[in-house]
């Protein structure tokens, strides 16, 4: 199949979206398709993943799913390749899976290895997308990346230092490489969502679990930041996309936040120093119980 010279947005394009099996990335699948996109949900959550792209093909969309670790660049390579040869191009990549460590509680509860991982999927895995994908787009002279971020990639957020460090990192990544990609044919995007409605704030957990910090409490501590279903995030932040918006912020009202820390970062982090509340054990009582830590999987965005 031929490749064509000019991206689509978004009937009759081809979009990957890592993390595709649930929360955020499947509401992008699902209002991609709806749009008229070829979808790809990659995740390591496969059966899941598989799950949905039958519902979508049941509701007329094209849908296919895939396992991918994005912390192999190989695995994301041979994905991004698998997937131009079969459907001749690559218009969308969503950056989008992700983990979180310990929501709620403070970096004095972290180990070594709580960074390594959160470092190596929220960074690593985003990196890998644009390595595996980026040359290709240049070739075929189109193409949008696009990475999910966080408004905890634009102000501080305590509670969430690990996975604040790597969106910052999404960001700063995202805003250099747009810069870069301009010239050669390329949009670079990052979405930056407010508090949506997915498995993070809905019980689910990522990573290690941290010593005291219970679904509840952490649900409790989401909920009155007022979140929004991921369905009505994908609509308005394609809708933002398509415009080859370079930093999408979605609840709007989160802009706000955003503008003030900018103008005003000391009475910004006066706030939320005295809004923390550490949801974590003492770290005598971590310690104590630090051998016998719960693992859990890590799941995807």
């Amino acid at each position: 199949m031929a490749v064509q010279s000019a991206l689509r947005i978004y009937k009759d394009a081809t979009a990957i979206i890592t993390g595709g099996a649930s929360g955020i990335g499947r509401a992008l699948a699902e209002e991609l398709a709806a749009r008229g996109c070829e979808v790809v949900l990659a995740d390591l959550q496969l059966e899941q993943a598989e799950e949905v792209a039958a519902a979508i093909r049941s509701a007329g969309g094209r849908a296919t799913a895939a396992r991918l670790d994005v912390t192999d660049h190989e695995e994301f390579e041979r994905l991004v390749e698998e997937t131009v040869a079969r459907t001749g191009r690559l218009d969308f990549l969503f950056n989008n899976a992700g983990i979180s460590h310990g929501m709620g509680a403070g970096a004095r509860h972290y180990r070594i290895e709580d960074w390594r991982r959160v470092i190596e999927v929220n960074v690593g895995g985003t990196v890998n997308g644009v390595q595996a994908a980026y040359n290709l787009m240049i070739e075929q002279g189109f193409g949008h990346i696009v990475n999910t971020a966080s408004m905890a990639g634009l102000v501080p957020s305590p509670g969430t230092t690990s996975y604040v460090t790597t969106k910052h990192a999404v960001v700063g990544l995202s805003h250099n490489l747009r810069a870069e990609a301009a010239q050669l044919g390329v949009r670079v995007s990052v979405l930056c969502p407010g508090v949506i409605r997915t498995p993070f704030i809905e019980g689910g957990t990522y990573g290690r679990r941290v010593e005291g910090v219970t679904s509840e409490a952490t649900r409790e501590m989401w909920e009155q930041k007022k979140p929004i279903s991921p369905e009505k995030f994908a609509r308005k932040a394609l809708d933002e996309v398509a415009r080859n918006k370079g930093v999408v912020i979605v609840p709007g009202f989160w802009k706000l936040f955003w503008l003030l820390f900018r103008l005003a970062p000391k009475f910004c982090l006066n706030i939320a120093t005295k809004n923390f509340k550490d949801l974590g054990r003492s770290p005598a009582a971590v310690g104590r119980t630090a051998r016998k830590g719960s693992e859990v999987p890590a799941e995807e965005r």
